[in-house]
């Protein structure tokens, strides 16, 4: 029974080690915070409990599948449910509609709300599921980094249609091509948020993001977001993954290129594998000081990050629902001022997430806990007091001329998150929720493997290496290196 230690309880280090103890290692989970789940974790204030990071979530089949692991039931500990309506956006002119999650039913929608051809939405559905059909086999359920998924008949045809998966053009050009609504654009354009990136220079393989909306579902887990890192933990607890908090990792111990452990307050603790489930800057650089630092991690475009507001309102908004889009008048000035000045645009697209929507308990009777955030640059030293004073003015301004409603008269609790308490609270370099961003052709090739030759039994999860950032890419990142460190014990 070989040893694995997993440094960082995030979502990814958790699936991970339920991966590897079902495959019969002896697992310990060192996480530096007093809780687990990294940004998938929650907090309670003032008869408010919100969701502190990720807040949509879809393909449960991969949390089911770590249920399975153990032929357990997942309903007992797992529940969630299907969204019919998947956002409420509204926009600057008054135009206003709830989503739908089903495709024929969306398309309908824009061709009545916007004046879209409902045949070109359907176009766009149908070529969102192709790409997600032939790049999820190699992109994203797979290393990248090792032959083998290229030799198997998945891997070669994934790679004979390339050239079908829009690398060349970026997310606007094609959206603009294929719609003709100024408005439907923009609300395609949006899901490049969905991995931090820009829609005006991403390659419009992202794509394929609408598809895991609008094709696979939208859900919503009981007891809020939460729930799954929570039950996740409780599972691994039961087939005894051991799980020590407070407990920061100062380093990864190595010996000739081979991983021997970690260094906890001074004191060594051996194992025979190591799997880093933190971002792989900080990783290199404070945890392998002894190991070389590879120049695409140096050299790394972040992903945007956020603020966040947490706010208690007393008041119920009917026009809301559990997530909400109030779009700004300017995309492509928005996301010039996040990846080419750095800074935050006056008027920002807000987003709004209301769990008390479908879960009362989360706020007072009559009242909303809103986590309300907007996408900002990485922390690179910004004045951010000033710009986080300066945004929420302007976001009070926007919320009140188009919920027509003074917000700020309603707030009676209220917290803040942004890119430097990221960084600090989940060790997340520059704060970047997604690692690197993908505004290049070639990101997916550019992210660090699961894997470094550099030492051996050493490996890396979660949303700062392949596949990516988000709950079902952190999940799939765990499978693949789990499959990674069950093979290279296979060959010992």
């Amino acid at each position: 029974m070989a040893k694995v230690i997993v440094v960082g309880a995030g979502i990814a280090g958790i699936a991970a080690a339920i991966r590897l103890r079902a495959s019969g290692h002896a697992v310990s989970v060192y996480e530096a915070n007093a809780y687990p789940g990294g940004k998938l974790s929650d907090f309670e204030e003032a008869s408010f409990r919100f969701d502190a990071g990720p807040s949509l979530f879809t393909m449960p089949e991969f949390v089911e599948e770590l249920f399975s692991l153990f032929n357990e039931p997942v309903a007992p500990h797992f529940q969630y449910e299907q969204l019919a309506i998947g956002c409420h956006y509204f926009y600057e002119d008054g135009t206003q509609f709830n989503s739908p999650t089903n495709r024929e039913q969306f398309a309908e929608l824009l061709e009545q709300q916007l004046g879209e051809d409902k045949n070109a939405v359907r176009a766009f559905f149908k070529k969102a599921a192709f790409l997600y059909k032939i790049t999820a086999p190699v992109f994203l359920e797979n290393s990248l980094h090792q032959l083998s998924t290229y030799l198997n008949r998945k891997g070669i045809r994934g790679i004979a249609n390339l050239w079908r998966i829009n690398l060349f053009s970026t997310m606007h050009q094609v959206n603009a091509k294929r719609f003709k609504k100024e408005k439907t654009i923009q609300l395609f354009n949006r899901f490049a948020t969905y991995n931090g990136s820009n829609p005006y220079q991403a390659p419009a393989t992202l794509n394929i993001i609408p598809h895991l909306e609008f094709g696979l579902g939208v859900f919503f887990p009981k007891g809020g977001m939460v729930s799954i890192t929570n039950s996740l933990v409780d599972l691994a607890k039961r087939h005894g993954v051991q799980f020590y908090f407070n407990s920061k990792v100062e380093q990864i111990l190595t010996q000739e290129n081979k991983v021997k452990g970690v260094l906890i307050a001074g004191e060594s603790i051996a194992a025979d594998q190591v799997v880093c489930n933190i971002d792989v800057f900080p990783a290199y650089k404070y945890l392998l000081p002894q190991i070389e630092m590879p120049e695409k991690v140096k050299q790394v475009n972040s992903s945007s990050s956020a603020l966040v507001f947490y706010w208690g309102i007393k008041k119920e908004f009917k026009q809301l629902g559990l997530h909400n889009i109030l779009f700004s008048e300017n995309y492509k000035k928005e996301f010039d001022a996040i990846f080419k000045s750095n800074t935050i645009d006056s008027d920002p697209t807000i987003y709004i997430n209301i769990t008390s929507k479908l879960n009362p308990s989360d706020a007072p009777v009559g009242h909303e806990n809103w986590f309300l955030m907007i996408n900002v640059p990485a922390n690179t030293g910004q004045a951010w007091d000033g710009l986080i004073e300066t945004a929420r003015a302007n976001i009070l301004n926007k919320l009140n001329r188009m919920l027509k409603t003074d917000v700020s008269e309603l707030i009676v609790y209220e917290s803040v998150l942004d890119p430097r308490t990221i960084e600090i609270k989940t060790s997340s370099y520059r704060g970047a929720l997604y690692g690197s961003s993908s505004n290049d052709r070639m990101a997916a090739f550019f992210r660090h493997a699961n894997f470094t030759s550099a030492v051996q039994g050493l490996y890396f999860c979660g949303g700062s290496v392949h596949p990516g950032g988000g709950i079902p890419l952190c999940l799939l990142s765990a499978k693949i290196t789990a499959a990674l460190v069950n093979k290279k014990k296979g060959k010992e």
